[in-house]
Formats: structure tokens, C-alpha cells, sequence
């Protein structure tokens, strides 16, 4: 089984028009889409579509669907014009005592193969929204970078004329990804999640509870509270614009 427990940091550095920085702890679950029910079974505290200290709920992802989320995976994999049937990673937050909120969340997309052939990045905001950029990774080695222009509304004190690039090593014995918001005059903001793999046990998924025991709201928390100070500090609302059409942003 391949499912593991990342410990690390997030950070977020605005460098434009004010200076702000916020780091904080999280755990994330990495998960083989195919490997989680058998996961769940040979565990007592987590659940897989079912209740457990720590679970994973497919509608928390994806159009929401239950049971679907490799069958959404792979229509807008199709779309891109990129074979399904591979092996399906998932790296996210968790539920922790039934409650989670994943600003981000990583689905590493495998070719029958074994390549890893593309990245699909899910971005959640905190109107209820939901998109996801579908991006393609060219043959080769080393760590995953890419980049795709801004689509989807996410926060208010950032505009919509903005291109990311990402920065993702695989998960190994640590994980991490590192993402710029850059407009035509350089870098806006920069944020990064980097964490190092903890062996899947009951023994850690207690720990990790333990220790972050409302973790999802603990984010959302401290994204509200740093939404006060970026206000307070004279920042300029941007208006939300209509949401996507799309679901997935591809790019093939």
C-alpha cells in the first residue's frame, strides 16, 4: 500500500502592493485512488466514503459525485487527449472528526505506463466554489513544473489577470510544491506546502488527530483572519467575476 501521512509547513509570501507572510502547520494524506477502500478496511480510525477520525470522501472532490471521482479524472484526462487507466494519487487534507477544507489538492495522473503524464491542481475557495487546472507534464525526469494563466476566482484581494507556474516534487520521503502568482510586473505572491512522510498506522493517523484535531477549520480560520489584515493594511478588493463554465481548466 502506498498511502502516507505528510507533515509540513505552509507558506504564503505577498511581496505586492503590501508585505505579508503567514506559515502554518498541516498534515496531508496521500492516497492511491484504487488502493483507498482496501486502505480503509485494514484500518480502524480512517474511512473511505464512510466515517472514521480521519476519512476521505470522493464528493469533497471533483463535480461531487459519489463514487465518480476516477470516472471525472479521466473524462477531462480524455478531453486533453491523454489516455486513462493509470494509477490515480490523490494528496490532500483530510476530514478530521468529519470536517475538511482543501484549499489545494493534488491529483498526480498517471499514463497506463506507469509515466506520470499530468497534474490536475483543485482549488477550493470559501464561497463554496470549486476548478481544477488539468495540465500536461512532457516526458522526462526530475521535479514537475508548469504553468497556466488564472481562471478561477479565489481570493478577494487578488486580481484575475495573473498567471501561476507550479513547482511540484513527487512524493517521496517528503513532498512538496511551491506555486508563483505573477502579473506583468513580476511575482505577486508565492505559496508553498512542504512536508516530510510519516508510514501509514493507525498509531500516526492518531497522532496527527491528536495533535490537529480541527484542522480543516483551522485553515479556514486562518484564512479569514488573514483576510482581516490585508484589509486592514489598505489592500483593494477585486470583484468575483462569473465562475468558470468549465469544471477543469484544460490545457493539452
Amino acid at each position: 500500500m502506498s498511502a502516507a501521512l505528510y507533515h509540513g509547513i505552509v507558506t504564503h509570501k505577498r511581496l505586492r502592493p503590501v508585505a505579508h507572510l503567514l506559515k502554518y502547520r498541516i498534515f496531508m494524506v496521500m492516497l492511491d485512488l484504487d488502493e483507498a477502500p482496501a486502505v480503509a478496511r485494514r484500518s480502524r480510525l480512517f474511512g473511505f466514503d464512510g466515517p472514521g477520525l480521519l476519512s476521505f470522501y470522493q464528493r469533497d472532490h471533483g463535480d461531487g459525485t459519489p463514487g465518480g471521482l476516477r470516472a471525472w479524472v479521466e473524462h477531462h484526462l480524455a478531453a486533453c487527449g491523454l489516455p486513462p487507466g493509470g494509477k490515480l494519487e490523490i494528496l490532500c487534507m483530510p476530514r478530521v472528526l468529519g470536517h475538511a477544507f482543501n484549499p489545494l489538492t493534488l491529483y498526480f495522473c498517471h499514463a497506463p505506463d506507469g509515466r506520470l503524464q499530468a497534474m490536475l491542481y483543485e482549488v477550493n475557495n470559501t464561497f463554496g466554489q470549486r476548478h481544477g487546472y488539468l495540465l500536461r507534464i512532457p516526458p522526462g525526469g526530475g521535479p514537475v513544473i508548469q504553468d497556466c494563466a488564472k481562471t478561477f476566482h479565489v481570493s478577494p484581494f487578488m486580481p484575475m489577470d495573473l498567471r501561476y507556474r507550479f513547482r511540484v516534487l513527487p512524493p517521496g520521503r517528503t513532498a512538496a510544491i511551491f506555486i508563483t502568482a505573477a502579473d506583468a510586473q513580476g511575482t505577486v505572491l508565492s505559496a508553498s506546502f512542504a512536508g516530510s512522510r510519516a508510514a501509514w498506522s493507525d498509531a500516526t493517523l492518531a497522532r496527527a488527530a491528536l495533535r490537529m484535531p480541527l484542522l480543516g477549520l483551522h485553515v479556514l480560520a486562518g484564512i479569514h483572519w488573514q483576510a482581516m489584515r490585508l484589509w486592514w493594511k489598505g489592500l483593494k478588493l477585486h470583484p468575483a467575476p462569473p465562475a468558470p463554465a468549465s469544471a477543469v481548466t484544460g490545457v493539452p
